[in-house]
């Protein structure tokens, strides 16, 4: 599976974004996905996952409240609608695909294919 993450920018504190990602094939509906993040010089962290059906959705503490991840298996689409962005969520967004169980869901060696991030960057 193939991913292409897009929709990332640059925008001020307290404003919102949201970030899609394409997958070029209908197994992607198979498949759970997330969102994960890398800062300068930090290690990629989980942000947000969300099973096959929908059904499920994890959240990191750092943003739940603020982030909602959510998936059209009919359009092959993932996306993370982003609210009330702080200049800490800046990082480099990325989609991944994986069939992790729900204890390892945010560990991204669980996940096997990646998309190849975009860049959101908050400024205060």
């Amino acid at each position: 599976v193939q991913l292409q993450a897009s929709g990332g920018g640059l925008v001020q504190a307290g404003a919102s974004l949201r970030l899609s990602c394409a997958a070029s094939e209908r197994t992607f509906s198979s498949y759970t996905v997330a969102w994960f993040r890398q800062a300068p010089g930090k290690e990629r962290e989980f942000v947000a996952a969300i099973k096959s059906s929908g059904s499920s959705t994890f959240y990191a503490d750092s943003v739940k409240g603020r982030f909602t991840i959510s998936r059209d298996n009919a359009e092959n689409t993932l996306y993370l609608q982003m609210n009330s962005l702080k200049p800490e969520d800046t990082a480099v967004y990325y989609c991944a695909a994986g069939r992790p169980i729900s204890s390892a869901i945010r560990s991204r060696a669980m996940y096997y294919y990646w998309g190849q991030g975009t860049l959101v960057t908050v400024s205060s």
